[in-house]
């Protein structure tokens, strides 16, 4: 059934186990229906205190915590990742780049699977760079696009190239833009996000390393994104996006821009500035999820 999370692995069924190794579950050890069967939203984002700290406030926003109230790493036997939940929230860290959120996504969408969830919206918020925006702004994925701009995922499987899909669920950006418009503290956009495989040279920094290019090749290269529709730039959005479609989730990209990089490389805001703008996604998801379940 569509609203059922279907797995394109026919060799699972035969696993009279199913060990989850870089969460430390699994389903010889783990009722995975009890721990798991009625989330309904997951969040996902690089960082484990940002995600301890998503589901504080989504607990509190939903009436289900109170402050100061803690919430035990479900993933605690390992340091790969870190899971958390309350309600029908599951809130999980995925590390920096496209290979750990490939590794984390395998796992949690099995693990959705086996807890035989349904009906299920799963949301990546995080920071990135902003293209021709205010610091500050946030941006909701059209499409991700790789590094040439192009809509797709590039993978090598077997030896051979593999190509696919990157788009994300027209009708979830479209809602959550609206709760931005509800929301009305900061200035939000449905754009392209370019996923690159690095944070230096692949996303045209002068200041890394290496760089063997001028600043005139590459500012001329992030207005060609913008002309494209890119309006942030990240590191994991195309593989979310690629496994997301195959798996039959209804998936978005929810990104903060903590600086416009039409206008420098380094990120030069105050700590305090900089958690500001890292609460932002957060805000609008909540306040989705919260709209979702008819308490808003």
């Amino acid at each position: 059934r569509e609203n059922f999370i279907h797995l394109c692995n026919p060799h699972l069924e035969k696993m009279k186990e199913d060990i989850l190794y870089h969460f430390a579950l699994g389903t010889g050890t783990h009722d995975f229906p009890a721990l798991f069967g009625d989330v309904k939203f997951v969040c996902v984002g690089g960082s484990p205190s940002r995600m301890k700290a998503f589901i504080a406030y989504i607990a509190e926003e939903l009436g289900l915590g109170s402050p100061g109230c803690d919430y035990p790493n479900i993933c605690a036997g390992t340091d790969r990742y870190a899971m958390y939940k309350v309600g029908p929230v599951l809130s999980v860290s995925h590390g920096m780049g496209i290979p750990s959120i490939s590794i984390m996504l395998h796992e949690l969408i099995k693990l959705l699977y086996h807890a035989k969830c349904s009906d299920i919206t799963i949301i990546r918020i995080g920071t990135s760079g902003g293209i021709g925006l205010e610091p500050g702004s946030v941006v909701i994925t059209r499409q991700s696009v790789d590094a040439t701009f192009k809509p797709q995922l590039e993978q090598v499987v077997l030896g051979k190239t593999v190509i696919r899909s990157t788009n994300l669920d027209e009708q979830l950006a479209k809602e959550l833009m609206q709760c931005s418009k509800e929301i009305g503290q900061f200035h939000t956009v449905i754009g392209n996000t370019m996923c690159t495989l690095d944070f230096y040279e692949g996303q045209g920094r002068l200041d890394g390393a290496i760089c063997l290019y001028d600043e005139e090749e590459k500012l001329q290269y992030l207005k060609n994104a913008y002309d494209s529709g890119v309006r942030n730039i990240e590191m994991e959005s195309s593989v979310f996006a690629a496994m997301c479609n195959l798996s039959g989730l209804k998936a978005a990209v929810v990104c903060v821009t903590i600086l416009n990089r039409l206008e420098g490389d380094q990120i030069s805001s105050s700590h305090d500035v900089l958690v500001e703008y890292q609460q932002r996604p957060q805000k609008l998801v909540g306040y989705f999820i919260k709209k979702s379940l008819g308490k808003v």
